[in-house]
């Protein structure tokens, strides 16, 4: 009878549906994506207006596409987000869009996406359709299997960063990549920490039914999971910047103090899990906290002070 209800719940005005959709497509997710502009500052080609503009397609593609697999994953855990407090209030999972709906919407996303990986070089648009495909598999199977669920997150970021450098045709730093792995562990990892800490303090919210793969997992585990991802994502970008690819690249050895952002973004993101209780969504906390939000922007000034100093000089008419 209740799910008959569920069943029959109607969007108020077509204002509400325009937001269901929105949501649908998870849009704030699309930050996660801000890793693909990675490759075009670090390589050089910041100012590049013809790589700039491929950038964006693939950001755009990639977007597109990543929103096609989240309606899906909607789909598929529907019954499951219905016993979840706050999922249970989903499009799909309260009824107020129909499956049939969501597929159609999911179809579109993917289409436009496609359309647009057309446009892109070959080896980057293969890479977002396996992207695809991995996610696909990812939201019937592959989130059930302990450690290969965060480990395919990782790769997602990873598939992110290669997207871009295969469609501005640059060589991707090798410490840069693995710093990448490491940050995007971390994340995945503090997100499965506190859908298990939620599920222990809210024991009757149907978290465990909905994620079974939680019951792998401990905060001991996730614990000491985090401190290695933690480590390896700053002493992996620490190295990064004084490589000697790097070095010989910028012709400066500065970009090292960057790593103190670094520092403060992890130390700020592990504050928020362990005393404000936050994490379950990395996006969500990234958004709401103006200390990672201020970080993250003079981490990117930095940057783009010592990698761009001499174009900038020039710009404003200092000659040396």
């Amino acid at each position: 009878m209740k799910r008959k209800l569920i069943d029959k719940i109607k969007p108020k005005s077509g204002k509400d549906l325009f937001f269901d959709y929105v949501r649908l497509a998870r849009i704030k997710q699309w930050l996660k994506n801000f890793f693909i502009f990675a490759p075009l500052i670090f390589s050089h080609h910041l100012l590049d207006f013809e790589k700039v503009k491929i950038e964006f397609i693939a950001f755009l593609s990639f977007s597109l596409v990543a929103s096609s697999i989240y309606v899906i994953n909607d789909i598929a855990d529907r019954e499951s987000d219905r016993a979840h407090p706050v999922k249970r209030n989903r499009p799909i999972a309260s009824g107020r869009v129909k499956v049939w709906q969501g597929l159609l919407f999911s179809i579109s996303l993917f289409v436009v996406g496609f359309a647009l990986v057309l446009q892109l070089p070959l080896k980057a648009g293969l890479l977002i359709i396996l992207y695809f495909l991995l996610m696909l598999l990812y939201s019937f199977k592959l989130k059930q299997i302990v450690l290969v669920d965060v480990f395919v997150i990782a790769i997602g970021f990873m598939f992110r960063v290669l997207v871009v450098a295969y469609a501005i045709n640059v060589v991707v730093s090798k410490w840069l990549f693995i710093t990448t792995l490491f940050l995007s562990l971390f994340l995945a990892i503090s997100k499965r920490r506190m859908e298990l800490y939620f599920s222990i303090q809210n024991p009757n919210s149907g978290l465990t039914e909905q994620r079974k793969v939680l019951d792998e997992y401990n905060i001991k585990f996730t614990d000491q999971m985090l401190g290695i991802a933690a480590g390896g994502a700053v002493i992996s970008y620490a190295l990064y910047t004084i490589s000697e690819r790097t070095v010989s690249l910028f012709k400066t050895e500065a970009l090292i103090y960057t790593t103190v952002f670094v520092l403060y973004g992890i130390f700020r993101y592990m504050y928020l899990i362990y005393q404000k209780k936050s994490g379950e969504n990395p996006t969500d906390v990234i958004l709401g906290d103006i200390g990672i939000i201020a970080n993250i922007f003079l981490w990117l000034i930095a940057c783009i002070v010592i990698i761009y100093r001499w174009q900038i000089l020039k710009f404003l008419g200092i000659e040396f």
